[in-house]
């Protein structure tokens, strides 16, 4: 009983604090008054500030096309009159009012290469002739002379066989007769085999000294036992390389010395892959002094010593 009196009279008591709780609402900012006025900034001229206008579309070309063929050089005379299309020329264009104006004017002081000689084309047109009508075997880079079948004692024959004058531009001295893949096997081992081994030395390969082609024998010329490869247009026995400057790389005194055995190692290399058959000085004494290349039909692969 006496609580319930007790907090009777504290709340009566607090009741005068609730009704003055503060007001927490923002203020009214107070009106500034005429003097805290600020003096409002004077606009300036906007005519001073803007850009000029531009001018009309046509006036703008004209000024340009004005600029640019100003900068043209002077032109020049046509020098050679004879070249000159005339009034058909190609269209050439120039800046002016009109931004892409024909000027034909342009189009005959321009250089132009000279009209190559008639006497070039035909000279040209000839060697052309003259490759094909002297290649053997289809293909230019060999020339000389298709023989045919070719017979021989015995087994002995060629068959489809050419006599080879020279092979991818390198001579044959003399003209070997042998068979066409004997023929393309050659020119596979001049083109990535010799003319690289030799390279600008005393100016390149000028022809190859031929020692043995076609020939019904034995092999190494034994009075008995197998047929050589020679006695079917497979082989072919080279014993020199001359160069372009009269000097010739031979196999006897060469191989093995300096720059030439050098050479001629790497041509003795190159030959293992187009030809069955590689023989040099390492292989035996009948081969001290040349190379013995051949096609032989029986082997996988090469055999090269």
């Amino acid at each position: 009983m006496m609580r319930g009196v007790f907090c009777l009279t504290f709340a009566l008591a607090a009741a005068p604090l609730w009704a003055q709780e503060p007001d927490l609402r923002p203020q009214t900012r107070p009106t500034p008054s005429t003097e805290a006025k600020a003096t409002p900034m004077s606009t300036p001229d906007t005519a001073d500030i803007r850009p000029a206008s531009r001018p009309a579309v046509e006036d703008a070309e004209v000024i340009l096309a004005s600029a640019i063929v100003d900068q043209r050089p002077e032109q020049r005379p046509f020098e050679r009159p004879e070249l000159a299309y005339g009034a058909q020329t190609l269209p050439i264009f120039r800046a002016e009012k009109n931004m892409f104006a024909f000027d034909p004017n342009l189009m005959r002081a321009s250089l132009r290469p000279t009209v190559r000689p008639a006497a070039i084309v035909e000279a040209a047109n000839a060697a052309r002739v003259a490759r094909e009508r002297g290649q053997v075997c289809g293909d230019p880079a060999l020339q000389g002379d298709a023989l045919g079948a070719v017979p021989g004692p015995g087994r002995c024959g060629v068959d489809e066989a050419v006599r080879l004058r020279s092979v991818a531009g390198v001579a044959l001295q003399p003209a070997a007769t042998i068979d066409c893949k004997t023929a393309s096997a050659l020119k596979n081992w001049v083109e990535g085999g010799a003319k690289p081994a030799v390279g600008q030395m005393g100016g390149g390969v000028s022809s190859l000294r031929v020692v043995s082609h076609y020939s019904c024998r034995n092999r190494n010329s034994a009075s008995s036992g197998r047929l050589s490869e020679h006695s079917f247009g497979h082989a072919i026995d080279i014993a020199g390389v001359k160069l372009s400057s009269g000097e010739e790389l031979t196999v006897l005194t060469d191989w093995g010395r300096g720059a030439a055995g050098r050479a001629l190692a790497a041509m003795w290399q190159a030959a293992c892959g187009p030809f069955g058959t590689v023989l040099g000085p390492n292989a035996n004494a009948a081969h001290r002094d040349h190379f013995h290349f051949d096609t032989a039909r029986y082997r996988s692969g090469s055999y090269c010593r």
